[in-house]
């Protein structure tokens, strides 16, 4: 899987890039990562890449002649031009199905705005696939485009040390619950101890209390994630 991050501030994401599973995907060559920096497409000594916005208004707009070609050019270099994705709240929301969706591609080109956002003719120009994290705003794409990374990477093949792991997770296909309580040693701390039904080696009362713990988690956090689930609890 390539991903190609097209951003003004490529440094917000190198220690990103040299930690934990994102690390060791990268040096196995499972994952590949490049940074572009937009700022390269601008044509004066100055590196100007943003503008004031026609008809007035507070801050500044990404100009379209430096982002429509910085895009071009960094598609041209792949081999396949890869699917382009535009981080925005005004896009539709990163969940997990669209995340599954996304991990069978090949190359996505993750592109972070800044300031105000873009010139409308990026989008009418490019025509990219627009997401968002969900209802807020951050100061630009950058931390975005982190969370389709993770999520997506965590879907590919040899990524994970147990590819269970990522089947099991909450929101992830036929799993509308969220996870049960998850224990460790040591067998108490502080008073509080772990639940016995997991430390009765019975594999079939521990998977039946798992199930009811999911129910109820959910029920009690995100009932709107119900529908069709109750049958877990008879399991």
């Amino acid at each position: 899987m390539r991903f190609d991050v097209l951003t003004l501030f490529p440094g917000i994401f190198e220690s990103f890039l040299g930690e934990s599973l994102l690390k060791n995907a990268i040096e196995t060559g499972l994952v590949q990562v490049n940074l572009h920096n937009i700022r390269d497409w601008a044509s004066d000594r100055h590196g100007t890449v943003d503008d004031t916005p026609y008809g007035g208004g507070a801050g500044m707009v990404m100009k379209v002649d430096r982002v429509v070609p910085c895009v071009e050019d960094v598609r041209a270099a792949g081999t396949e031009p890869g699917r382009l994705i535009l981080l925005t709240p005004q896009g539709r929301p990163l969940k997990q199905p669209l995340v599954e969706e996304l991990a069978l591609e090949k190359r996505i080109l993750l592109l972070c705005g800044r300031y105000e956002g873009f010139d409308q003719r990026v989008v009418e120009l490019l025509q990219p696939d627009e997401i968002s994290l969900g209802d807020f705003v951050l100061n630009g794409g950058e931390v975005a485009a982190m969370a389709v990374i993770e999520s997506v990477i965590r879907l590919l093949p040899g990524v994970l040390g147990d590819a269970d792991s990522a089947r099991y997770d909450s929101f992830s296909s036929g799993n509308r619950l969220l996870e049960e309580p998850q224990y460790t040693r040591p067998r108490e701390y502080r008073g509080l101890e772990v639940p016995e039904i997991l430390l009765s080696g019975n594999h079939g009362e521990v998977d039946r209390w798992r199930a009811e713990q999911r129910l109820r988690r959910t029920q009690e956090r995100r009932p709107d994630l119900l529908g069709g689930c109750e049958t877990e609890k008879n399991k």
